[in-house]
């Protein structure tokens, strides 16, 4: 590297350092999307690229020594990972969204954070938040207390039950779960796991139409241990807690009511009145959606060539030629042009804690989602027979768009949330 290079990259912050490395990441991701996709394989080199170009730990607060990158930081990332490799940029998501959390609220212990960053220096070290149960129970979207059960034991907490829906499920390092005491009156929290702990068990049900190569299994707690700090924000839901006599708060223990409410009820944006729950689920929503973006993107540009190249029999011009398929094109590229604008727009609004940018955030990511499907399903529909072929990559990115909608809120729960904040409005006087 010459000394004007040197000092260009000595003046860059440690995002733009990891952002330069983004193109070259996404090349690799897209040489092996196809074999991991028809193997339905874990790409693990696709995520050695990810950590070595520094974009695995991209979210990583300063205070800890990280880039502190923000949301806006993240979906841009996310985007142009899902133009390589969806299930690659899926696992990267659920990593970079723990790391963002631990940023704004601080909520793991400390000891137990450091210990991921040491494993995070030395390799990838894949972390994620396993909320979803077979038959929707323990959802992170406002579902049923979940029915994974802790049980204390006199030690420490015994936990038992199955998660699915796991995105790289087969290589995490770490596992925070939501789980639920045996006690009286059940407590929820998350409970922090290693991937190896033994009682811990990856069944491979993951047998999707797309992000075939995401991994994302059911996970099989077996009795695992979890000592008493790392069971975080342990408290009675809202639902119930209205029924809960005097002194169940407290574990079997006492020990357990130490890390009662270790998750702060704030936000951990200075000066923002949004809750926890809502700013996390707001990043959720505008990462995935970003994802969705980058695959419909790619499929643009694979159909951009196709209509450069194809010249049908009857024709002296390609397709590209034609007005009906520039028009087509055009539909396409205008819905995708809002598709980000909305995105990009509410990231940084979302990392400011504007609390009507956190609550947009759900209808966004159901109108992204639309958005993208949409044009590649377009995509498809032009090319016709060569669109469907699985010597090209397009059949591929329908089905990783379609299948990127089980890590979102329902429809139906989405419209409803929205449609109940606009009768209020329009019940106010």
């Amino acid at each position: 590297m010459t000394s004007t290079a040197t000092a260009v990259a000595a003046d860059q912050s440690p995002v733009a350092t990891a952002l330069a490395g983004l193109p070259r990441v996404v090349d690799l991701l897209a040489a092996r999307a196809e074999e991991h996709d028809r193997d339905a394989t874990f790409p693990y080199q696709g995520i050695e690229a990810v950590h070595e170009a520094g974009l695995l730990t991209l979210t990583v607060a300063q205070r800890y020594g990280g880039p502190g990158g923000t949301l806006a930081d993240t979906v841009r990332v996310l985007a142009q990972l899902g133009r390589g490799d969806a299930s690659v940029a899926v696992v990267t998501a659920f990593t970079l969204l723990r790391h963002a959390e631990q940023a704004r609220l601080a909520s793991w212990p400390t000891a137990g954070y450091r210990r991921l960053l040491t494993e995070s220096r030395r390799g990838p070290a894949l972390v994620s938040t396993l909320h979803a149960e077979p038959g929707g129970q323990g959802g992170a979207h406002g579902g049923a207390v979940p029915a994974t059960v802790a049980r204390w034991d006199g030690d420490g907490w015994l936990l038992t039950g199955r998660k699915t829906y796991c995105a790289g499920a087969e290589a995490l390092t770490w596992m925070a779960i939501t789980a639920r005491t045996d006690e009286p009156v059940p407590r929820v929290g998350t409970f922090l796991v290693r991937g190896e702990s033994e009682g811990v068990e990856v069944d491979p049900t993951w047998d999707q139409l797309g992000l075939r190569a995401s991994a994302s299994h059911d996970v099989v707690l077996d009795s695992v241990r979890v000592p008493a700090e790392l069971a975080l924000g342990l408290a009675v839901p809202k639902s119930a807690a209205g029924t809960a006599p005097s002194g169940t708060g407290t574990g079997s223990s006492g020990t357990a009511s130490a890390v009662a409410g270790t998750t702060p009820s704030g936000s951990g944006v200075v000066g923002s009145t949004v809750p926890a729950v809502e700013l996390t689920r707001a990043w959720h929503d505008l990462a995935l959606s970003a994802i969705a973006l980058g695959v419909a993107r790619s499929a643009e540009d694979w159909l951009v060539r196709f209509l450069h190249q194809r010249t049908p029999a009857n024709l002296t011009e390609p397709l590209g030629s034609l007005l009906r398929y520039r028009c087509a094109l055009g539909e396409i590229e205008a819905q995708l042009i809002g598709a980000e604008e909305l995105v990009n727009g509410l990231a940084p609004r979302v990392d400011r804690g504007e609390p009507d940018a956190v609550a947009r955030t759900g209808p966004a990511h159901l109108l992204v989602t639309r958005a993208a499907t949409a044009a590649v399903q377009q995509a498809v529909a032009l090319t016709g027979n060569p669109g469907l072929s699985r010597r090209h990559p397009l059949e591929r990115y329908l089905r990783d768009v379609l299948s990127s909608r089980v890590h979102f809120a329902p429809d139906e729960a989405v419209l409803d949330t929205v449609g109940r904040a606009a009768l209020d409005r329009g019940a106010r006087p």
